[in-house]
């Protein structure tokens, strides 16, 4: 019986996948410590965060910048640098709206609601999202 129960457990072992959802074309971005980040929302150069579907680009933060979106219901905030492209090769991403465009190859853009690339299917990697706590007027953006 022991022998019939050391069987199973080896052909589960063996048979587990070493699936992973970590996109080896993905790691262009550099995992930073980013101290957190206070804005004040009441500051004059905040003050179209308070309205949906507006974004704020701050830089020096991140790998390429930071960008700041008002989705509505919640704030969202994620790193400027195309996440398709090696840092540094090109400008940052620049918010309109809900959505960033890349200076770099056919112009990605790419959605500040989800991270997800838009239009083009190709593109594999999404954009590197940073931790946004509200308290008050203030946001606090930190990984």
């Amino acid at each position: 019986m022991k022998f019939l129960y050391s069987l199973i457990l080896l052909i589960l072992l063996v048979s587990c996948s070493g699936n992973s959802v970590d996109d080896k074309n993905c790691r262009f971005l550099l995992d930073l410590n980013i101290l957190p980040i206070e804005i004040n929302l009441q500051l004059p150069e905040y003050l179209n965060l308070n309205s949906t579907g507006n974004s704020f680009y701050i830089a020096n933060a991140g790998n390429g910048g930071i960008i700041v979106t008002n989705i509505g219901f919640e704030y969202k905030a994620w790193d400027a640098a195309d996440p398709n492209y090696i840092p540094n090769t090109c400008l940052p991403l620049v918010p309109s709206g809900l959505e960033a465009t890349s200076n770099c190859g056919e112009g990605n853009k790419y959605s500040l609601v989800t991270g997800q690339a838009l239009g083009n299917t190709s593109l594999r990697c999404a954009l590197k999202n940073y931790s946004v706590q509200q308290t008050g007027n203030t946001l606090l953006i930190f990984n």
